[in-house]
């Protein structure tokens, strides 16, 4: 669990962070959204040591991280994985070298255990073989799930990911959204991530925290979300007519009184009557 205390942040006098506070728990999707300069990028680069707070904690399983020093922050850190917006991987490495790369720096361990490890986690990526290639010539989901294995081959107790989904198309977005909400129940991580992405915050958003200028303007749920009435949430998650839309039908289908997504046809032309469910046996 990673606890979030009155953090305030500010640059050259100019308050960026104001005030946040959060508990974002172990074995869930921790959401952080936001427009450009809302400050969610800011307040995750505090929360991983990054930036120090000018006022504030940050607890990592209620030990002040805020308040630790050297050698304390790097046993932290060791519990870190990152996945980078861009990926971050090493062009002159190949995809073993990547991963083994947080081994070599971070452990004593015999070269085969060390492959060994990477073999694994490739292998939870659904990447298995890939071992020789290098990064140019992986398509931009593979090098998400390249990424995503280095985040986690030393086993972190805390996942970040900054926009995991920047870049890729819908489909490769879904399969990384899934990865990141497997990953996190499997290991148990506490995962924080750094969204724009509104289908990572339907799909996966356990606990969602929304900055607006500097601020926490709401938190909740997936599921909270859909029925908040929050004015700038709403504003900024459902901007335009059709996902308005597609809220409405979420709200219907939270509430029982539409059984499934068959009838989208009510999104698209509302004077359409309802589609029936015809199937059998499904």
């Amino acid at each position: 669990m990673i606890e979030v205390k009155n953090i305030k942040k500010s640059f050259d006098g100019k308050v960026v962070i104001e005030d946040v506070s959060a508990v974002m728990k172990a074995g869930q999707c921790n959401l952080i959204i936001g427009s450009s300069g809302s400050g969610k990028t800011v307040l995750q680069k505090c929360i991983v040591g990054l930036f120090e707070p000018d006022y504030g904690e940050v607890l990592y399983s209620g030990q002040n991280f805020t308040e630790m020093k050297g050698e304390q922050k790097t046993e932290i850190r060791k519990e870190i994985g990152m996945l980078f917006q861009g990926s971050a991987l090493f062009d002159s490495l190949n995809v073993e070298e990547n991963i083994m790369f947080p081994l070599s720096m971070f452990t004593n361990d015999p070269h085969k255990k060390k492959l060994d490890r990477v073999n694994e986690v490739l292998a939870r990526v659904n990447l298995p073989g890939v071992n020789k290639k290098y990064p140019a010539e992986l398509s931009g989901g593979m090098k998400k799930r390249v990424a995503l294995a280095r985040a986690i081959v030393l086993n972190p107790k805390y996942l970040f990911c900054d926009e995991p989904n920047s870049g890729l198309d819908p489909q490769t977005s879904l399969v990384i959204d899934k990865l990141i909400k497997e990953i996190t129940l499997e290991f148990n991580m506490t995962t924080v991530v750094n969204t724009h992405d509104m289908n990572s915050v339907m799909e996966i958003g356990d606990y969602i925290l929304y900055m607006y200028k500097g601020k926490k303007e709401w938190e909740g749920s997936k599921k909270e979300i859909i029925f908040s009435k929050n004015q700038l949430l709403n504003e900024f998650i459902f901007a335009s007519e059709f996902l308005q839309d597609a809220k409405d039908m979420r709200m219907l289908e939270e509430t029982g009184k539409i059984p499934n997504h068959r009838n989208m046809d009510l999104m698209l032309d509302k004077d359409t009557p309802p589609i029936e469910d015809t199937s059998e046996g499904e």
